[in-house]
């Protein structure tokens, strides 16, 4: 079960919250202002999710070091690790998944030809999200920005794609869900996985 959120208005307490985290640093990039969020929403027929949308627009677009571990990206970048030669990224596009897909664990996987497994992950990797940024070794973290899973933050690697925020004992992730609570989690210094016994 999914908490839901506010993904439509944005709440003032969260972004004085993300004002305090981000403010603080250094390293953190000036907003880009409400109209350079709404040329990228038009050029992508999007509407960026809350606390996001306005954080760009008035806090920072983008912080040089954490979250995640390689900074947050401004808005419409890329890692540099992303690489040239993937598909076109379709934000308009519904984000696929609404529970972890963990590619190892699929019992087909061992059926499908490589090319048939990545046309079924592309759209995970491609659709409905636009990238945070990520912690190296092809782990990428994805804001969702199209689909039933929107203003969510999800995970993707090479062993699948897991939401950060549910609750405890239901996720690898668990802690408080969508952008604020993903930022939280780090500026917090906490771990991104469940604890284990």
């Amino acid at each position: 079960m999914m908490i839901g959120m506010n993904t439509e208005a944005c709440d003032p307490a969260e972004l004085a919250a993300l004002r305090e985290i981000f403010l603080s640093r250094p390293e953190a990039l000036p907003p880009i202002g409400s109209v350079a969020v709404r040329s990228f929403e038009e050029e992508h027929g999007i509407l960026l999710p809350e606390p996001y949308r306005t954080f760009v627009a008035e806090v920072s677009d983008g912080l040089r070091a954490g979250p995640p571990y390689y900074g947050l990206l401004p808005l419409a970048q890329t890692p540099e690790d992303w690489g040239s030669d993937r598909p076109e990224r379709l934000l308009a596009e519904p984000f696929p998944l609404t529970t972890a897909w963990l590619w190892e664990a699929e019992d087909d996987e061992a059926t499908l030809s490589d090319q048939e497994f990545e046309d079924l992950a592309a759209p995970v990797y491609d659709h409905g999200s636009l990238l945070l940024g990520t912690d190296g070794c092809g782990m990428y973290w994805h804001l969702i920005v199209t689909g039933p899973q929107r203003g969510h933050v999800w995970l993707i690697d090479e062993n699948g794609a897991i939401p950060f925020g549910t609750r405890p004992g239901v996720s690898l992730m668990p802690g408080t869900p969508g952008f604020l609570g993903w930022v939280t989690h780090w500026a917090q210094g906490r771990s991104w996985f469940a604890d284990t016994p």
